[in-house]
């Protein structure tokens, strides 16, 4: 029988196996949770990976999906072709709804015909009563106010305005037509025939040109004379301007606005008549020009707004007028050729404009269309109609459509699909002369009041505001932290860059649209009225920086040994304080006595350049403090990553910290550095609310610290709200969004291979 110290013994040994192979057992199930642990945060790790970067493409994928739709090519879907002579006899002025169901037409028989363009059949034959058994022998159509004017062999001029009524009856949508015809108008008091017209009206007023022969121009003009007593008088004004002719004309125009009259010669000159004096029209000029002299004009039109003329010639030539000042601030304003577009193989028949943009049709005697843009300066299409001479061309009220009608009668028609006719790489990038400009300017205006505006979507201003800002704001922010990371990590005690560098890294923590909030309503007044003091810190503030670190200098050894590294800081603080204050105490006294007592007005009266008291030194201070914590902070911790025995080394063979810093550390974290400043330069590019609120988004191209700008970023922002869903406007901000996705990869990119090369370079050390 075994004793009892043997019994426990036993109890002891059976105890110390069961409790190990429990230990055994435990270890063995913590080590299993602990892979099952990682495996989880693996997979959720690179499911979140993945997900950033599928998220990234799909942005890219949108982006890249509702820009390319700006450069798809128009498409004229033809529509089968008419025999309008059959149906109307021949048509001498044609026009549609805008609905391209009806379409009506002024004839040689005397009548104004209606014909359904969907089953051919004749609607309406409306007889011209004021005809009085005269023929006709010209007419006019005025596409914007749907009026028809004809020309008769008594000197006489009818207008007949047509219009359309659409009424919606079970879903159906049906129009009714209604030609109303005015008094007859008589042109030549001699009843001599009228050979070719051009008609104008505005509230009333109305101005028509006549040819009654190849050089007798007659100018009939109709005003409301205003009465107190009730109902005003109708006045007439007569001018025979044939006085002036240098040649046979061909073709007139009149502008809307009832102040211009054009007629174009057969020898390839064009004059120019001022007529808003009716009573007495003035001749101003003529112009033509080296390409024209060997060719006679013979179509003129103008561009939708009546400020620009479309010139065709017979020698198939086409091109875009508009006055331009000879010099600024000058009344003189002579027309000059700003766009030439594609050449027709045959003389230019006829011109019509779109109503909706700046485009516009020409037709041939070969029997073919173009389509052209004005502001882009591009030939979009061109449209073989038929073989005969092209008299009569119609754009569709709602700029869908084409129609057009050849000699033999013959009515060729096309759907029009062109959504952005308007945009191309020059137009978006390149110089354009727009309407109104004294030369080729890069110019970004996406509205306007008016209906008629030349839409500029040049993002070039925007892509170099953009720039502007960033410049700026990194000319404060990468010195100042560069220098305060390289200070904090290699002289201040690590009891107070514990707790500095939580501070800076704090700041990045400010919502930007506080800090432009606060740059664009309280910095900005107060840079205006110190201005000069701005200027006079960045002398003082590096004196009184050096002035302040040698007399820390002079402070006794046994006293600075006692404080912590880092200390001159809380002595340093003050003097910065001090200097600012003096620097603003005589900003009066240096504008008053250098600046003529008033600091904007002695820069515009010296240089010509307006101060905007929301300008890019505004800007470069708050995105500057915007970008500075992030620069620090990946800084701050590249210096602390170089490795401990360089700096040692460098110390124990007599070097200095100062030394050791810019001669050691400073190369050794330039990879880190380098990101850094590149991060920090994305973050600048990429910054909408600061430059939204702290600038006066003008978007010029002047690198003036005085000026404002306007950027991509900021012009996303105030545009997307308004820009209509698949407007040009709307794709054009999207390709903005593009250009700047493509500039901060770039910039990524090359940002990575740099610091990779210099991460190869100084590791090696």
């Amino acid at each position: 029988m075994p004793d009892t110290q043997t019994i426990e013994r036993q109890e002891t040994r059976l105890a110390k196996k069961t409790g190990s192979r429990l230990q055994l057992e435990s270890s063995k199930a913590r080590t299993r949770w602990k892979k099952i642990a990682d495996r989880a945060a693996g997979v959720v790790i690179t499911t979140g990976g993945v997900a950033i970067i599928l998220s990234v493409i799909a942005i890219l994928f949108i982006i890249v999906a509702e820009s390319l739709p700006l450069w798809k090519d128009p498409v004229a879907t033809p529509l089968p072709t008419v025999d309008l002579q059959q149906v109307t006899g021949r048509a001498l002025a044609f026009g549609v709804d805008e609905y391209q169901e009806i379409a009506y037409a002024a004839t040689s028989k005397g009548t104004v015909e209606l014909v359904s363009l969907t089953d051919l059949s004749l609607l309406q034959s409306y007889p011209i009563k004021g005809l009085q058994n005269q023929n006709i022998t010209a007419a006019f159509r005025d596409d914007l106010n749907s009026v028809i004017v004809v020309g008769t062999s008594g000197g006489a001029a009818i207008p007949l305005r047509v219009s359309f009524t659409s009424k919606f009856v079970d879903g159906k949508r049906s129009l009714t037509p209604n030609i109303s015809e005015g008094k007859p108008l008589q042109i030549d008091p001699q009843g001599r025939s009228i050979t070719q017209l051009a008609y104008a009206e505005e509230e009333g007023k109305r101005n028509i040109a006549a040819l009654v022969g190849p050089r007798t121009l007659l100018f009939y003009a109709q005003r409301e004379k205003s009465s107190l007593l009730g109902e005003g008088e109708l006045e007439e004004f007569r001018a025979d301007l044939s006085s002036t002719l240098t040649a046979d004309l061909t073709t007139l125009t009149l502008d809307r606005y009832l102040t211009v009259l054009l007629a174009g010669t057969a020898t390839g000159e064009v004059q120019h008549w001022r007529v808003e004096e009716p009573e007495n029209p003035t001749f101003v000029d003529t112009f033509a020009p080296a390409t024209y002299k060997k060719a006679g004009i013979s179509a003129l039109g103008w561009v939708l707004g009546d400020r620009s003329v479309i010139v065709g010639d017979t020698a198939g030539g086409v091109s875009v007028w508009f006055p331009v000042r000879e010099a600024p601030g000058s009344q003189i304003a002579p027309y000059q050729q700003i766009h030439v577009l594609s050449s027709h193989t045959a003389p230019v028949t006829a011109i019509a404009r779109s109503p909706r943009d700046k485009g516009f049709l020409t037709a041939d005697a070969a029997g073919t269309i173009l389509l052209h843009h004005s502001t882009s300066e591009q030939t979009l299409l061109e449209l073989p109609a038929s073989k005969a001479a092209l008299p009569l061309l119609v754009f569709a009220p709602k700029a869908n459509g084409i129609q057009s009608v050849d000699a033999q009668g013959q009515l060729f028609r096309w759907e029009l699909f062109n959504p952005h006719p308007e945009i191309s790489l020059k137009a978006l990038f390149g110089k354009v002369w727009y309407e109104g400009y004294d030369q080729p300017e890069y110019t970004w205006q996406s509205s306007s009041g008016s209906d008629e505006f030349e839409p500029k979507f040049s993002l070039t201003p925007l892509a170099y505001g953009t720039f502007k800002g960033t410049f700026y704001a990194l000319l404060l922010a990468v010195p100042l932290s560069l220098c305060a990371a390289l200070y904090t990590s290699q002289f201040l005690h690590p009891s107070l860059r514990n707790t500095l560098k939580p501070t800076v890294e704090v700041m990045a923590a400010l919502p930007s649209v506080v800090l432009g909030f606060f740059a664009g309503l309280w910095l900005a007044p107060v840079v205006e009225k110190i201005v000069p003091a701005v200027f006079l810190m960045l002398l003082i503030l590096p004196l009184a920086t050096l002035g302040a670190s040698f007399a820390w200098r002079l402070l006794p050894l046994s006293l600075r040994s006692r404080l912590k590294p880092g200390t001159e800081l809380f002595f340093l603080a003050p003097v910065l304080v001090g200097a600012v204050y003096v620097c603003v105490s005589l900003s009066g006294w240096m504008e008053a006595t250098f600046f003529a007592n008033n600091f904007p007005q002695w820069l515009y009266d010296t240089t010509g350049e307006r101060y905007d008291p929301r300008n890019s030194l505004v800007v470069g201070f708050a995105m500057g403090f915007a970008v500075v914590p992030i620069i620090y902070t990946i800084s701050e911790d590249a210096f602390s990553n170089v490795p401990q025995h360089l700096i040692s080394g460098s110390l124990a063979l007599g070097a200095t910290r100062w030394q050791t810093a810019l001669r050691v550390v400073l190369p050794t974290a330039s990879p880190g550095l380098f990101s850094a400043v590149m991060i920090g330069f994305g973050r600048a590019v990429g910054e909408t609310m600061i430059v939204l609120m702290a600038t006066g988004n003008t978007p010029v191209m002047d690198f003036s610290m005085f000026n404002g700008f306007r950027a991509l970023s900021a012009n996303i922002a105030v545009e997307i709200p308004e820009a209509p869903h698949g407007s040009t406007l709307y794709r054009v901000l999207f390709l903005a969004a593009l250009l700047l996705f493509i500039l901060t990869f770039m910039v990524n990119t090359a940002a990575e291979i740099v610091r990779q090369r210099l991460r190869e370079r100084y590791s090696k050390i």
